[in-house]
This record gives C-alpha cells, sequence and structure tokens, in this order.
C-alpha cells in the first residue's frame, strides 16, 4: 500500500507557509525510529506537531530539531499505538501525513531442552522467543496449558524468555511438553523419578533441667511420615507429649520434663528402613529457699550483737554456694563476716554487726544442672547520728522559734521524734524543754529573759536509742520591739511634700533602736505606703510627691532587730498645701556696718533669708538692676549668695535687696566699699632750714584710695648716694620738722601717702634740696672720679624643676644680680603673668620668688623669669609639674560634708577659675 501511495501522482498544492511539507504516509517496523520533515518558507513562523489531534510536547521519545528552515520530529522506539495521523501546523497552515508501524513475527530462537527431575523438586522449562512480550503457548501432549490460582503449572515471562514452572512435580507430571508462537514451535520431554532420602537434620542428644520442654527434631529430604519409639516402645500422646509433622520437618515435644522421661528415643521414616536415634537425660537445677526471710527478704540485727543467718539450699547434684556483696566475695573459714556451707543449707556469720554492715549480700548457687541466685537485705539498726546544729530563725521577748534538720543517718530505724535543751551561753547547765517527743523539726521554747544571751541542741531518737546531742545553735538573744515613737507633729508643709519629726519611743529594750518608718494613706482611704525606702536614722522625715489639696493621715514605727512596734499616728489629717509666711531678711551681724574689701580680692556675702512659698528676690545697686556680667547672684530656697571674683572701685556702693511672698515684701540694704592704695601727696615743700633741723609741709593725695588717710610716712635721702631711709612712720599730719640731720650734708625729702590698704605705690618728692650749713669755714669737698658699677643682669642661682601637690602654695625661686637693678618679669608658658591673683612675686635683694597659691594640673607647664635692664636681657626657665588634687566629684565620693565642699568651691572660685 505505501508503494502504491509512492506511485501516485500528487497534485501539491503551493503553501504561503510550508516551503515543503510532509510526504503522505511513513512506516516504520515496531521498535524502530522514524523522521518526520517539514521546510518552512519563514523561520520566524511557530510550528506545533499534533497526533490524532493531540498536541505533541517533547520527551524522550518524541525529538525536535530546528536546522535552518527545516523542523524535524523524530519518534523513537515506536510501538503499536504509534500507528496514528500526525499533522504539523504554521501559522494558520497545516500539513498531515500517517505513520504504520509493522510488526514483525515471533520466532523461537532457543528451543526446549529434554529434562530430568525427582518427584517433588520444582521444574523450569525455559525458551526464549525473538521479539518481548510476544503471545507463546503452551502444550502438555498436545493439550493446551492453562494456569489457575490452585494449579501446579505457573507461566513466567521475563522479556524473551518464557518459563513453564511446575511446583512439587510427581510421575504424573512425565510427558511431551511443547511451545508455539506465531512464527514457530518447539517441544521437549519431562520425566520424574523418584528422590533418595537423605538425612538433613538429624536427631541430637539433650540435657533438659527438671521442669522444661523437651523438643527433638529431625529434618529428611523428602515429604514423608514416620513413627517415634522410646526405649524399642512406640510413643503414645498425650497432653504433655506431642508429635507434630510439617513436611520433610518431625518433631516430638514434651512438656514440663519428668525424670521418667528420661531414655532412648528413636524416629523412623516410613518405607524406608533409615532410623534417627536420640537420648533424653532431665537433671534439677539448685534451689534457695528464702520462705522464712518474709516478703522483701529483709534480716534486721541490732548494732554490736551477733548474726547467724541459714538458709535452706536443694540441687542434684548438690551445689556450690557463694556469698558476695558489692561484687566481693565472702570467703569461708575464720572472719568477722564468713560464709559455712552444708549439703542442705549455706550460712551467713556475722560477729559484732556494725552500721556498715547494713547492705544487699547475694547467694550465687551452681551445679552441671544450672544456677540460682537470690539477694538478702541486711539492715543494722543503731542509735541516730546527732542532727545538725539548729537555727534560730526568728526571736521575741521572752520566746524564739528553732528549726533543724534530721539526723543524715538515722541508725538504719525511723526517727521517733526529738528531745530540746537550753541553757544560757555563759552557763555550762542545759535544761531539758520537752519531756514528750517533739515530731517536727521545729520548736518554740518560751520563758526565756529578754536580753540574756541562749544557745538550743538537740537530741533525735529512733527505736533503737537516743543520739548524741547536736553542736549548739548560733548564740541568740530575746528582744522585744520598742513602744511607739512619741509626740509626732508636723513640721513644714508645702504643695507637694509633709515635713514630720517626732520623739524617740520612751521604752527601748535590750534590742536597740535600727530606725524609723514613716506611713501615710490618702483620707478615705485604708492603704498605708511607705515613705521611706530605707530606714529613717534621724527623728525627721519630709513625704515628697503629693498631690496639692489633698489630705492625708500619717503615722510613724520604731524598727529594731525584733521587728516594728506599734504605729505613732497623727491625730488628725493634714492638708496638703503651703501656708504663707512673710519674708524675712536675717542680714549677718558683720553685713549691717560698712562691708570693706581691698580692690582685686573677691566679694561673698551670704545673706540668709525666710518665706513661703518661695519668695521672689530682686538685687539693685544705688537703686539700679545689678549688671550680671560683672556681680554674679547666686539664689537659693533658704540664702541668696552676691559674689564677685575680683573686686573693684567701681563696685562700690548700696546694695538692696527686695524679698517678695506674693503680697508681702521685704527689704533690706548692705553697704559695699572697695579701696586701694592712695595716691602720693600732691605737693611736698621744704618750708624752713636752720641748723640740724628741716621744716616740710605737703598737701593730702587727690585720690584717697576710697577710704580715710591714715597717716604718712617721710623718708630722706643724702644726695652722695640717694639712698633713702624711712624718718617717720605713721604721720598723722601734713607738716613735719626733720631733726637730727648731718651738717654739711645735702638732703632731699619725699612723702608716702598711707590708709588701711597701705602705703601709695609712688612717693612726692621735694624739688630743692636742703643744705645744712657748718658755721665757720666752709669744708670743700674733694673731687673724685665715678666708678662705673654698671652690670648686665645675670642670674647667680637658676630655677630647678618643681613637683608640686595640687591644693598646696608652691615657689619658684631664683637670683640675678645687675646695675642698674633689673627689672623682673615672670611669664608662663611664654606669657607674661600680670594681675592674677593666683600669683605673688617678691624680689629682696637679688631673690626673686613666685608664689602659686593652691595649684591645680592646670597650673603645671614652662614657667621662665626674665631680667632686663639698660645693659641686657637674660632669661632663665624651669619645669613645674601638679600632682594630685581633689575635684569636686572625689570631694563627693569621699563623703566630704556639704559645707567644707562649699567652703572648697567658694576659694577654688577666689584663687582658681579655671579649675573652678
Amino acid at each position: 500500500m505505501l508503494k502504491r501511495l509512492k506511485r501516485m501522482r500528487r497534485v501539491e498544492k503551493k503553501s504561503a507557509a510550508f516551503a515543503r511539507i510532509l510526504d503522505p504516509a511513513y512506516q516504520v517496523d515496531k521498535g524502530g525510529r522514524v523522521r518526520f520533515v517539514v521546510e518552512l518558507a519563514d523561520p520566524k513562523l511557530e510550528v506545533k506537531w499534533y497526533k490524532n489531534g493531540q498536541e505533541i510536547r517533547p520527551s524522550t521519545k518524541y525529538i525536535f530539531e530546528h536546522k535552518g528552515c527545516e523542523r524535524i520530529m523524530f519518534i523513537n522506539n515506536c510501538v503499536l499505538t504509534d500507528d496514528s495521523e500526525y499533522y504539523v501546523t504554521a501559522g494558520d497552515e497545516k500539513c498531515s501525513t500517517e505513520l504504520f508501524v509493522r510488526e514483525p513475527p515471533v520466532m523461537v530462537t532457543k528451543q526446549l531442552e529434554d529434562t530430568k527431575a525427582y518427584c517433588g523438586e520444582r521444574v523450569e522449562l525455559e525458551c526464549e522467543v525473538s521479539e518481548d512480550d510476544a503471545n507463546v503457548k503452551w502444550f502438555k501432549n498436545g493439550e493446551e496449558i492453562i494456569p489457575g490460582p490452585k494449579s501446579r503449572y505457573h507461566i513466567k515471562v521475563e522479556g524473551k524468555k518464557h518459563i513453564l514452572v511446575i511446583e512439587g512435580a510427581t510421575k504424573a507430571d512425565t510427558a511431551e511438553y511443547s511451545v508455539m508462537t506465531t512464527g514457530g514451535q518447539s517441544s521437549a520431554k519431562l520425566s520424574v523419578d523418584l528422590k533418595p532420602l537423605k538425612i538433613l537434620t538429624p536427631l541430637t542428644d539433650q540435657t533438659v533441667n527438671l521442669g522444661k520442654e523437651i523438643c527433638l527434631k529431625c529434618e529428611v529430604s523428602e515429604n514423608i511420615t514416620g513413627k517415634w519409639t522410646k526405649n524399642g516402645l512406640p510413643v503414645q500422646e498425650s497432653d504433655r507429649l506431642k508429635i507434630v509433622h510439617k513436611g520433610r520437618i518431625h518433631k516430638l515435644v514434651i512438656a514440663n520434663a519428668l525424670v521418667e522421661d528420661e531414655g532412648d528415643y528413636v524416629f523412623t521414616p516410613d518405607a524406608y528402613s533409615v532410623t534417627l536415634p536420640a537420648k533424653v537425660h532431665v537433671i534439677d537445677p539448685p534451689k534457695i529457699n528464702l520462705d522464712g526471710l518474709g516478703d522483701d527478704n529483709t534480716v534486721t540485727v541490732i548494732a554490736g550483737n551477733k548474726l547467724r543467718l541459714e538458709i535452706p539450699i536443694s540441687g542434684e547434684p548438690p551445689p556450690k554456694a557463694i556469698w558476695s556483696r558489692a561484687d566481693k566475695a565472702i570467703m569461708e573459714g575464720s572472719g568477722r563476716i564468713r560464709a559455712e556451707n552444708y549439703p542442705d543449707s549455706t550460712t551467713l556469720v556475722i560477729d559484732i554487726a556494725e552500721k556498715d554492715d547494713s547492705g544487699v549480700y547475694h547467694i550465687n548457687l551452681k551445679n552441671e544442672a544450672g544456677e540460682a541466685h537470690a539477694s538478702i537485705k541486711i539492715k543494722v539498726v543503731d542509735i541516730p547520728d546527732p542532727p545538725v546544729a539548729p537555727n534560730v530563725t526568728d526571736v521575741g521577748d521572752d520566746w524564739c522559734v528553732v528549726t533543724w534538720e534530721p539526723p543524715v543517718y538515722d541508725g538504719g530505724s525511723p526517727i521517733l521524734g526529738y528531745f530540746i535543751e537550753r541553757k544560757k551561753k555563759q552557763s555550762s547547765r542545759w535544761m531539758r524543754l520537752n519531756f514528750d517527743l517533739c515530731k517536727e523539726t521545729i520548736f518554740e521554747p518560751k520563758k526565756m529573759i529578754e536580753g540574756v544571751a541562749y544557745e538550743v541542741r538537740i537530741f533525735a531518737v529512733n527505736a533503737v536509742g537516743i543520739s548524741k546531742p547536736s553542736m549548739p545553735s548560733k548564740p541568740f538573744v530575746p528582744l522585744a520591739v520598742t513602744s511607739p515613737p512619741t509626740l509626732l507633729t508636723v513640721d513644714s508643709v508645702t504643695d507637694t511634700t509633709v515635713t514630720m519629726k517626732w520623739r524617740p519611743p520612751d521604752q527601748i529594750g535590750a534590742a536597740g533602736l535600727d530606725g524609723y518608718v514613716l506611713e501615710y494613706c490618702f483620707e478615705g482611704t485604708d492603704d498605708w505606703i511607705v515613705a521611706n525606702t530605707e530606714l529613717i536614722e534621724k527623728t525627721k522625715f519630709t513625704i515628697t510627691g503629693l498631690p496639692t489639696d489633698s489630705r492625708i493621715f500619717v503615722r510613724v514605727k520604731a524598727v529594731n532587730a525584733a521587728g516594728a512596734s506599734e504605729p505613732k499616728y497623727y491625730s488628725q489629717p493634714i492638708l496638703v498645701k503651703e501656708i504663707i509666711e512673710p519674708p524675712k531678711i536675717r542680714i549677718p551681724r558683720h553685713l549691717k556696718q560698712t562691708y570693706i574689701r581691698r580692690v582685686g580680692e573677691a566679694i561673698n556675702l551670704v545673706i540668709p533669708f525666710q518665706g513661703k512659698p518661695r519668695p521672689e528676690l530682686i538685687w539693685t545697686k544705688d537703686g539700679a538692676p545689678i549688671d550680671k556680667n560683672q556681680i554674679n547672684i547666686r539664689n537659693s530656697e533658704t540664702d541668696t549668695i552676691v559674689f564677685i571674683r575680683k573686686a573693684e572701685r567701681s563696685h562700690s556702693g548700696k546694695y538692696d535687696l527686695q524679698v517678695k511672698v506674693e503680697k508681702f515684701v521685704e527689704t533690706a540694704s548692705i553697704d559695699i566699699r572697695v579701696i586701694d592704695r592712695p595716691g602720693p601727696p600732691q605737693l611736698v615743700k621744704i618750708e624752713d632750714v636752720w641748723g640740724e633741723n628741716v621744716a616740710l609741709s605737703w598737701t593730702p593725695p587727690r585720690d584717697d584710695g576710697n577710704t580715710a588717710i591714715t597717716g604718712y610716712t617721710i623718708q630722706k635721702a643724702d644726695k652722695k648716694s640717694m639712698e633713702w631711709f624711712t624718718v617717720i612712720e605713721h604721720y598723722h599730719r601734713t607738716s613735719a620738722t626733720i631733726t637730727e640731720l648731718v651738717i654739711g650734708n645735702e638732703y632731699y625729702f619725699r612723702v608716702f601717702a598711707e590708709n588701711m590698704c597701705g602705703l601709695s605705690e609712688d612717693a612726692t618728692m621735694t624739688k630743692e634740696s636742703a643744705v645744712i650749713a657748718k658755721d665757720g669755714k666752709i669744708y670743700k669737698n674733694p673731687v673724685y672720679e665715678d666708678f662705673d658699677f654698671t652690670e648686665a643682669p645675670m642670674f647667680t642661682q637658676p630655677l630647678v624643676n618643681t613637683y608640686a601637690v595640687a591644693g598646696y602654695n608652691a615657689t619658684l625661686n631664683c637670683s640675678v644680680r645687675g646695675n642698674p637693678k633689673p627689672k623682673i618679669t615672670w611669664m608662663k608658658n611664654k606669657v607674661a603673668i600680670k594681675d592674677d591673683p593666683r600669683y605673688r612675686m617678691f624680689s629682696n635683694q637679688g631673690v626673686c620668688t613666685l608664689e602659686i597659691r593652691k595649684p591645680s594640673p592646670y597650673d603645671g607647664g614652662t614657667y621662665c623669669c626674665q631680667a632686663v635692664n639698660d645693659l641686657g636681657t637674660v632669661e632663665i626657665e624651669c619645669k613645674l609639674e601638679v600632682k594630685g588634687g581633689l575635684s569636686f566629684c572625689r570631694l563627693l565620693l569621699q563623703g566630704v560634708p556639704p559645707n567644707i565642699i562649699d567652703s572648697y568651691l567658694r576659694d577654688l572660685h577666689s584663687s582658681n577659675p579655671e579649675e573652678y
């Protein structure tokens, strides 16, 4: 048909999608591979393949390939179900074809072979054909074999192999067997003969314990029956004796073996002259008789007594007995613990039993029939161990509560109870507190004396006796709570706080007083709230965080080692609202008169005041507001502080303080005067010269330093040396007469003004000199050439590196010489030190000193001393390192009282602003 189709003349219709379409038909052998090819006019078209209208997806059976415009589909391992119509679509067009699958004839490639077998065997007749799963039929002597569920014939197919299986072949299975296929056939002969008998498992001799099961078992090569005999007599089945035949296996089972079951047993297969003999021996295993010991096999003995424990035993042959404890054997013969063995019994002997002898003892009996094991618990009872030292958990005024733990070892007998004894610590006489056993581990002794130290000890009691006493408890003292505090009153009230104060209890007792607990509750409730987190040591406390306008009740309790006392109540509710208290200023006595300070000193005024609620404070100076950039004002709840770091003349004046509480106003005034050295007198004149006397007069200075002139200092200088010497000090007038001058000398005079700050920095000198003339011949002074004493400055003693302790004054010293007298300048880190109150500079006869007041670590650095005169400049340096020092935080951590810290901060503020 395919040839005809190919020879047919086809009229191909031109297609816009396909350049070449499928052939009209394809043919392939079963199991072969076929290739479908189409060629597209446009390679971008999508192609889909279909079989009987169902789209084909790629798989191991269907493989798709693209080669240019060709679209190829392969079908692998073709089967009869692949015989169908196929078509392919490209766009809106499709082309189709048909596939024909041809099945070849099945041939017998491996012939059947003649076979011999024995009865009962499994026989397999095997052939092989040219195709898998081919249709093959089996025949026996020309009749077709049709296997059934109960038939002994089975057909097994394994690919191209076909096997006929005969289960349990018999002589009736001897015949000619053949197989037939679509392309051929094969035959063979099967002969089945009897099989010789073989003994696969013979009977074996057995030794069986009395009462156990006897099982004699043998196996022969054939599925036949047989007969059992014992000592030549047939064996008869009974309730204990069973004969079992299962195919080729033969059993004789005897339950609960007896001594009379011993003998010679023989099994004889039917139709065979073969015998299978076996001997059976019944033995009796050892036994231990513990009936006299009770259910738990426990033997109790009192410590110090002798134990002789005899245990009956049985067994044939007589068993050997071995006693052991904790895997350690107990030997026979001598020893405190020993074993004694007899044919019908075994004995354990313990001389003078001890506590450690308690435990489990094991008996092991053994003979050729078997083994027997038993365990016996021996309990050695004694008086118990003493309890551990008791604990006193609670103490009252004449009672306490004692608890203890049971003893670790109860003596092997349950604890029946305890005896309790008590004594005073300084006494040696114990007194028993109970005559009836205390069943619990807690007891409450009573009728003790408050403040006296006691000790308690415990005895444990069991059925054997009384233990030794425990160690005494820690000494304890019966104590009572104090009486309630007294005189609970309100100290002060604000909008959110209430401060209460009270007096200590009238009766404190031996326990002393640890502190107080203050509690409060709001009116209308019974919930008392503890105001303090820790015990109050003082008799005053402030309750904070209270709602304004609320009413509270307050009570206080005294607490000591015995507990809290009865509360002391405040009689009526307290309204939480601050009471207006008119302001009042308490000017310190030293500020009620003019407060005088020198220029450069610190001013620190503390003005206490009163008033509730917190007053409003207003400071003015000479009627004008205070400049806070120059004057620091710090206010607290109880005082106000005026602080000026470095006082100046401009800070002098009248300072007014106004304290306001709502409509109440209180005022106070403070006069502050900042004074300085005065200026020099305005003019000094020589009024007259006579004899050895000179009359001087001068006018007061224009600047008195803001304070009264307290006097003047007059100095004289000989014109030759011009060295000044003081003639008069603290002189109050503005004219003076200088006497006892040297005749023939010429003098100049100068005057310093003085007030309470000291002498003026400069002095006013007379313009003319006073010549003390000599009567008679005038002495003519010789003329001498002046010697040049000028010298450039030079340090004769250098500065040395110095270590200082913070808070303690430090000094730097050096010495210099030069003429004219050099000007000394001190510098720190190349910066000149000027007008700094923390530093003081001295120069005395060439020794230059720099004092650093209470230095801090910030004062460390490089210090330089510079000496300058008309002939040159010289410098010398050293390093200063400041160690230690107390910071404000360290003062707090060390527990320094607040008033000391406040004083320290004030000094620090005035002396070292940087550290402050």
